[in-house]
């Protein structure tokens, strides 16, 4: 199983980006869907989470600005991120749970500046 994660950058405050992850090498749906991020001396965090229904649910500090979404054919799952603040500089991790397991993907920097 590979999750490759995509769409990191340098943004200015304010701007937008989107993530996209996609999942590959298994056969099934992925049932658990979701962006976390790590910034530098932190602890990796939960950004959004959305499930095979399309029950989502964000973290506190996203809530408003960020949108997950999930295309369950192709086996991808997006981050919308709009009203980017400089505390949003991390790197971004998707992770997706199947089968019991739980599968993360490589990381994406998103850079804010302000």
């Amino acid at each position: 199983v590979q999750l490759q994660a995509s769409g990191g950058g340098l943004v200015q405050a304010g701007g937008s980006l989107r993530l996209s992850c996609a999942a590959s090498g298994f056969t099934g749906s992925v049932v658990v869907m979701g962006w976390y991020r790590q910034a530098p001396g932190k602890e990796r965090e939960l950004v959004a989470r959305i499930i095979i229904s399309g029950e989502a649910n964000y973290a506190d500090s996203v809530k408003g600005r960020f949108t997950i979404s999930r295309d369950i054919r192709k086996k991808m799952w997006y981050l919308q991120m709009a009203d980017l603040k400089p505390e949003d500089t991390a790197v971004y991790y998707c992770k997706g749970s199947m089968k019991g397991y739980d599968y993360w993907g490589q990381g994406t920097l998103v850079t804010v500046s302000s």
